[in-house]
């Protein structure tokens, strides 16, 4: 038997059986270098060899026990999953690492004891709940828009909401050329000059809320991620994380 086999998911190879094969992006995945989704990409760039060879082949899979390397460096899936939730601050990027060496998310982290990445995006200015861990298929569950993951937010704005606002914010309103999914939207606070508000959403745009009150006249000066379906930020302090609860655990798969 040879040590290896790298082929598409639907070609038959007899050097493998079900118990041994994995699909090559989430091979990468759970070994915490990210998601499954990005994890295609760094494929299809060329940065991933196994046993040597380059491969670029989307659907892949590959023995366990395989040597893979990711930009050149050897990495190994790991067995035991983590899952944290992180209380962003403002200032950090939520990538694994940064080119131009500004914070990321990852520094926080360094002392979980496990090699994670995040779970969708906070822009740098955003604050809040983000879930981090080196499970590749819970981290593709929870990104992928077919399962409609629901995130509320806090934001605090410029402007008086009138009725007529908030009703295209609820209904749906156009940004980047698409309209938006009919959102959740409640005000807090109505002041003279500003106001504070909570947003719930499922969709995960690029700054898509910023865009939307600005479709709307206002605009974005803080805005925190509150909860992620059923897990909240809570009284978790800034720039601290806890490990999620069983329970939770259990409400999200």
């Amino acid at each position: 038997m040879f040590p290896f086999c790298l082929i598409p998911m639907l070609s038959f190879c007899p050097c493998y059986t079900d118990r041994m094969r994995i699909r090559l992006n989430k091979y990468i995945a759970d070994a915490g270098v990210t998601s499954r989704r990005k994890a295609d990409e760094l494929i299809t760039a060329g940065k991933v060899r196994v046993n040597g060879a380059v491969v670029q082949t989307l659907g892949a899979v590959v023995e366990t026990g395989a040597l893979v390397t990711v930009d050149g460096r050897a990495i190994r899936a790991s067995e035991k999953h983590s899952y944290i939730a992180l209380n962003k601050p403002k200032g950090f990027i939520t990538t694994t690492a940064d080119e131009q060496d500004r914070p990321t998310v990852m520094d926080l982290v360094a002392d979980a004891g496990e090699r994670l990445f995040p779970v969708g995006r906070l822009d740098g200015a955003t604050t809040g709940l983000l879930i981090l861990t080196n499970d590749g298929d819970f981290a593709y569950r929870m990104s992928h828009p077919k399962h409609a993951m629901e995130k509320t937010y806090r934001a605090y704005i410029t402007g008086v909401l009138s009725k007529e606002k908030l009703a295209r914010l609820r209904k749906g309103l156009e940004i980047d050329g698409r309209l938006t999914a009919p959102a959740f939207v409640e005000i807090i606070k109505q002041g003279e000059r500003s106001a504070t508000v909570e947003i719930r959403i499922h969709e995960g745009r690029n700054r898509q809320i910023r865009k939307m009150f600005a479709a709307v006249g206002c605009r974005v000066l803080e805005l925190e991620r509150t909860q992620i379906g059923p897990i909240r930020l809570g009284n978790l302090k800034t720039g601290h994380w806890r490990k999620l609860t069983p329970r939770e655990l259990e409400d999200l798969k």
